[in-house]
């Protein structure tokens, strides 16, 4: 066998900080891309793949096929495709389970939309998504493991149930759960190929200086602090990394912004407004729990001390998720309130503006 394989891991590196922030990136599945041999045979590609991808069944790579998560020269086949010399095939599955235990905990869940192959929650600040090093309870997935724990299809064995996506434990918003193999497959493939749809709302420190904008970079671990994730504007480092966003309301001394992922990195939406000088409100890791903008005044510092205790994380909600439903083949799209502590927040910004307009 002389075809050679470049093995990609959908989940950006893994964060070794102790609140197990995490990827919003694909998140349980590995891309495998193969260049076959000039001398290669004519053979189906299920049966190529199989031979070639450890652990992996022939029904699990028809399966995903069917999803169109195999390409061949960038463009999706069947699995009864015909590799042919040098093609350049590139396919995402899922990991075969993990060995850890996930124990169902009886934790509320705001579902806002479920039926038989997706189930859309709203998560709450402060949840981690799923067990890692000091999180092995109170997780998305243990609340997600007695959710299905009564379901047929469900695997205990299973250390990410159903997850295709993730976001930061104080980062608050939509996320997307597979019931089905079938479903994760495919929604796993819309988010490698960016065919999904996020918005997030943040507040930032000062304003960007134009309505819209694009920040683009690349992010990379920083080599400073390894809890932080740091941008590479020459590309040497990290990985193409793209965020739109555009002003919703300005607040004074920070900024209330829309912002769209293109790409999802680790961190991406905090490190790059951080990037361009506006770190996220109250964002600890990033700077952003300092006063960076506004007066001396005691009375001000209080006023935004006041602000950090009613909005005790990073100001950073997912707000809309969309994609195509992976049954019945039309796009959705989903959206969410904001949370508490950020409208008070905001409430809170909204006042101070008003007061200092009476007294100018």
């Amino acid at each position: 066998m002389n075809d050679r394989e470049e093995s990609y891991d959908l989940l950006d590196e893994p964060d070794f900080s102790e609140n197990n922030d995490a990827s919003e990136n694909g998140l349980q599945y590995e891309h495998h891309r193969f260049i076959a041999d000039s001398g290669q045979n004519l053979l189906r590609i299920d049966k190529f793949l199989v031979n070639r991808i450890e652990n992996a069944s022939r029904n699990k790579i028809q399966e995903a096929a069917d999803a169109g998560c195999i390409l061949v020269n960038e463009k999706p086949v069947k699995s009864n495709y015909r590799v042919k010399p040098n093609d350049i095939i590139s396919i995402v599955m899922s990991y075969p389970p993990r060995e850890i235990q996930i124990i169902p905990e009886d934790i509320p869940l705001n579902i806002v939309y479920e039926d038989d192959a997706v189930i859309i929650v709203n998560k709450k600040p402060g949840m981690v998504v799923h067990p890692g090093h000091g999180n092995y309870t109170g997780t998305l997935v243990n609340a997600l493991a007695w959710h299905f724990k009564d379901q047929p299809w469900f695997n205990a064995d299973d250390p990410r149930p159903g997850l295709v996506h993730r976001i930061d434990k104080d980062t608050s918003g939509l996320l997307v759960i597979a019931k089905t193999e079938a479903a994760k497959i495919h929604l796993s493939g819309q988010f490698f190929n960016k065919t999904s749809t996020r918005t997030y709302q943040a507040i930032v420190w000062g304003t960007p200086p134009e309505e819209e904008g694009t920040i683009t970079g690349h992010i990379g671990r920083s080599v400073r602090d390894r809890k932080q994730m740091a941008v590479y504007p020459d590309g040497d480092y990290g990985k193409h990394a793209v965020t739109h966003y555009r002003i919703l309301e300005r607040l004074s001394y920070v900024t209330l912004v829309e912002c769209r992922l293109e790409t999802g990195r680790t961190h991406q939406i905090r490190a790059h407004f951080k990037y361009i000088g506006h770190p996220l409100f109250n964002d600890e890791r990033y700077g952003g729990h300092q006063i960076l903008k506004g007066t001396t005044f005691s009375k001000y510092k209080q006023f935004v001390e006041n602000c950090f205790a009613v909005l005790p994380r990073q100001a950073l909600h997912a707000k809309t998720l969309g994609f195509i439903h992976p049954v019945t083949g039309k796009y959705v799209e989903f959206d969410s309130e904001l949370p508490t502590d950020m409208v008070a927040a905001i409430e809170k910004w909204r006042h101070y503006i008003s007061g200092r307009d009476v007294e100018e």
